[in-house]
């Protein structure tokens, strides 16, 4: 009877309802829909570039989602053997079968990715389409310049996915419904992406009025980068030749390594000389999703109270690896270990792994700290024990890690707020940790590194050991290096030493490839770089047989598999979404 009742209201409501329709003028029913711009709006510059800021927007990726973001933790780092996952094997367990590339089709990070980067590229889509009819108030230099912005944005987001899942769909501005019925994924992505940013870098100005904007030396930074994911290394050292003396930056810096490491990693030094494209973020907007979100479970984890203040407080994850800290011995003239002995005998760095943890801070900590030759590097990339943490005092070492076993002795440290910050560079949200250091999608020293990789073939290996040797004198600038907590000296025995000459051509790759696995270690490139290399399968697997024993919790019995671990799987559920409408998306190998 109830049911019944509930039915007699609802069509006396809608009865009602058409009643004040017919009865009333037909103006009654334009109303604009709430939650929305009109037209109107949106065709003003105003509107217009508003739409723009919220491309921009994407680069940041998904938003409360720790593993989708555009810093590629997870799929650049992590899973290139910088990092672990970290944590507990079941907290945020989801990423734990990506790190050890058994990815299902249903993974719901990877599906994140892909919709968010496809997000990005609607909105460049709604936005090239409205620029074709704008309202009669913005001028063609303003068209032009959003269009190039756009298209340049759009490339990005294609080019992520390239790198993820080799080839997707490809949809623009100016497909019809019928059109995008017919999309397939079995169309090389590259020619879209180089045709975006060749378009962006004619149009886009030296220099832009709000310096977080590309510019036109960014897009040529951008499309040399992607010549050099294609191999067109002739076309890639054209670009570099012309970028290198005279690149700046949208402010109109020309482009330069800063004299401090660390300071790239200080959210006070954002948008400097050496940073090309970044992912812009802000500090006390009204929302910590402004903020790097993305790194805010990337911090210490204290054991006890007890072992003392940390930033933000939580939550143990993207651990540096034992592997990587190796990599950071150098020999007597301060040169890394290219032969891979850094992972033998007495070269591995002495961590407290097997070691007693430091429980009773009223006294010295027992533990004698590596006295070997190390890169400086390493002390401004990964927090070990009895060195300083930046002003958090020393770290205290498995004291400092939530479940040792599993995540090793290590915590990330690049993109960790200096406790003298907080509150001015961070928001506080459910944690303190949410920093605003701009995060570098491309910065001056990748840039140097992959012009040295087109010299090696196809120009000169004294030019290729120049730019190197330019990346490794700025860590050899000692005004940088982590100092002791006593003031009497750096924190370690460090050695930077410049390469004299490169034999060959072989030994000039293995060099500058291991240079960027230095300099660039946790900023989301290594997985790619080794995938665009040709020496996933060896790297990766031989990082695993040997970080593996030590820690089997999370990564024991992982394998990277050749021909299927390149790349992720086509989310089943894009593909099923799709299917409804007759499209055909083609799955990738081995899933």
């Amino acid at each position: 009877m109830k049911k019944n009742s509930n039915r007699k209201v609802l069509f006396l409501s809608v009865a009602l309802t058409l009643l004040a329709v017919v009865s009333c003028k037909d103006s009654f029913l334009t109303v604009n829909p709430t939650g929305q711009l009109s037209d109107a709006v949106l065709s003003t510059n105003a509107g217009l570039q508003g739409l723009l800021i919220g491309v921009y927007q994407k680069l940041h990726g998904a938003q409360g989602s720790f593993w989708a973001g555009g810093d590629n933790t997870l799929f650049g780092s992590i899973k290139g053997g910088d990092a672990y996952k970290g944590s507990e094997p079941s907290d945020q367990g989801n990423a734990l079968p990506i790190e050890r590339f058994e990815t299902s089709t249903s993974a719901p990070d990877v599906a994140q990715r892909y919709r968010t980067l496809y997000e990005g590229i609607a909105r460049a889509n709604a936005l090239l389409a409205l620029l074709k009819t704008p309202g009669a108030g913005v001028t063609s230099d303003a068209i032009a310049q959003m269009t190039a912005e756009s298209k340049m944005l759009r490339g990005h987001f294609y080019f992520e996915l390239k790198r993820m899942f080799n080839n997707t769909p490809y949809v623009d501005e100016s497909m019809s419904d019928a059109d995008k019925g017919k999309v397939t994924n079995d169309k090389d992505l590259y020619p879209f992406i180089e045709a975006d940013i060749k378009a962006a870098y004619a149009v886009l100005p030296e220099t832009q009025a709000q310096i977080g904007r590309l510019n036109k030396w960014a897009a040529a930074c951008y499309l040399a980068k992607v010549y050099m994911y294609e191999n067109k290394f002739t076309e890639a050292k054209a670009l570099y030749d012309m970028i290198i003396p005279n690149g700046k930056t949208s402010k109109g810096d020309k482009y330069a390594l800063l004299p401090s490491y660390s300071g790239l990693f200080d959210a006070k030094n954002n948008n400097n000389a050496e940073s090309i494209m970044a992912i812009e973020v802000a500090a006390g907007s009204g929302s910590n999703t402004n903020s790097n979100d993305f790194d805010v479970l990337n911090y210490p984890h204290a054991a006890t109270p007890a072992a003392g203040n940390l930033p933000g407080g939580c939550c143990g994850f993207n651990n540096p690896s034992i592997e990587l800290g190796n990599s950071f011995r150098v020999n007597a003239a301060g040169l890394p270990l290219l032969d891979g002995s850094y992972n033998t005998g007495a070269n591995q760095v002495k961590s407290d792994v097997g070691e007693a943890l430091w429980s009773d801070y009223s006294k010295p900590d027992p533990f004698v700290t590596d006295q070997g030759l190390l890169d400086p590097r390493l002390d401004a990339s990964v927090g070990r024990r009895n060195i300083p943490y930046l002003d958090w005092g020393v770290h205290r070492g498995g004291n400092w890690i939530r479940l040792p076993s599993a995540d090793g002795p290590y915590s990330p440290k690049k993109f960790v707020f200096p406790n003298a910050q907080t509150g001015s560079t961070t928001d506080a949200g459910w944690t303190t940790g949410y920093a605003t250091m701009a995060h570098n999608i491309i910065r001056f020293a990748d840039v140097l590194l992959m012009a040295a990789e087109a010299e090696i073939e196809v120009g000169s290996l004294t030019q290729a050991l120049t730019y190197t040797n330019m990346v490794r004198a700025r860590a050899a600038n000692n005004s940088w290096w982590v100092q002791s907590l006593d003031g009497k000296g750096p924190a370690a025995n460090y050695k930077v030493g410049l390469y004299t000459a490169f034999a060959d051509k072989a030994t000039a790759r293995t060099a500058v490839r291991f240079e960027r696995k230095l300099e660039l270690s946790g900023e989301g490139h290594r997985f790619f770089d080794l995938v665009r290399w040709g020496t996933a399968d060896t790297e990766i697997n031989a990082f695993f047989a040997h970080d593996a024993p030590i820690l089997p919790p999370l990564i024991g019995g992982a394998k990277f598999t050749k021909g299927k671990s390149e790349h992720e799987p086509i989310p089943q559920a894009e593909i099923d979404l799709v299917a409804s409408s007759g499209i055909v998306l083609k799955q990738n190998p081995g899933y």
